[in-house]
């Protein structure tokens, strides 16, 4: 728990000043360099040997989505996906005695699925363009993360004081009914909080600002905060889940008392990419 706790101070200074270069292509680099190490460690925990022909495919691609580029390299990218379909079907081929398909095809949706999480968290600049917008993409990324680190750690407390009945005993023991249901109040009041504080900042900065957090909008924080706690618990239970079919305690250890990238940034896998599609909805 101690190291838990410390790892977590040390944690949202070190985020903080990386959204200081948010609107900077020094930020894509960042959220880039942390996708390369969740595939490491999703082709580490597939026991994927001799994995460079991988990296050479992932890699690639996923650069070419992250990072900031013009209009036309953009249009470049459905050519990119089918380049690297044929590659990855020529790897199937070609590597058929070495390589399980299975295992393949794992890492693949795995690393999809991270890549689709952390793209995400670099949307919210063509969401909430600064010129129009000003700190609004801020602020909804760290919405996002209030939502699924508030929840995260709300249902850890509530589940240690309260918890009795397991939510998924066969992927999480830990996990109790009682421990979402505080996770979801934890994101709830942990929105709600940020957009108190945002708004209050706001009109510190900017008298007129552009963004206005009226009472309906914490109803719809409210909503959103809700639904995103379900789903920050469902992606914490989708790789708690893989790493049970892969034999592993930890996908890395990175953070201490928490593990690996994915461990940490299991619950953002799937509510980053909701809070921005809401967020697309509602602006």
């Amino acid at each position: 728990m101690k190291t838990r706790i410390i790892t977590g101070v040390i944690g949202v200074p070190v985020l903080i000043l990386a959204l200081c270069f948010y609107y900077t292509p020094v930020f894509n680099v960042i959220v880039s360099a942390i996708c390369v190490v969740a595939f490491y460690e999703i082709i580490n925990a597939f026991k994927i040997e001799k994995p460079a022909f991988l990296y050479a495919g992932l890699i690639p691609m996923m650069l070419l989505i992250m990072l900031p580029t013009g209009e036309q390299m953009q249009a470049f990218l459905p050519y990119a996906a089918f380049a690297f379909i044929v590659y990855m079907a020529s790897v199937v081929v070609f590597k058929a005695a070495d390589i399980s398909f299975l295992k393949l095809s794992g890492v693949i949706v795995f690393c999809s699925v991270v890549l689709f999480g952390f793209y995400s968290v670099i949307s919210f600049k063509t969401i909430f363009p600064k010129s129009q917008y000003h700190f609004d993409a801020v602020f909804a990324l760290l919405l996002g993360f209030c939502f699924a680190w508030g929840g995260d750690t709300m249902a850890y407390f509530v589940g240690c004081k309260f918890g009795k009945h397991k939510l998924a005993p066969t992927v999480s023991p830990n996990k109790t009914i009682e421990g979402a249901v505080g996770g979801i109040a934890g994101s709830i009041i942990l929105g709600c909080i940020a957009a108190l504080v945002y708004s209050n900042i706001l009109q510190g900065i900017e008298p007129a600002g552009v963004s206005v957090i009226t009472a309906n909008s914490y109803i719809y924080i409210a909503i959103i905060g809700a639904v995103a706690s379900m789903l920050g618990i469902m992606g914490d239970l989708f790789t708690s889940s893989v790493k049970r079919q892969c034999d592993i305690k930890d996908y890395g250890t990175i953070f201490p008392g928490h593990g690996g990238i994915l461990d940490r940034f299991d619950s953002v896998l799937l509510v980053m990419p909701f809070v921005a599609l809401s967020a697309t909805l509602l602006k």
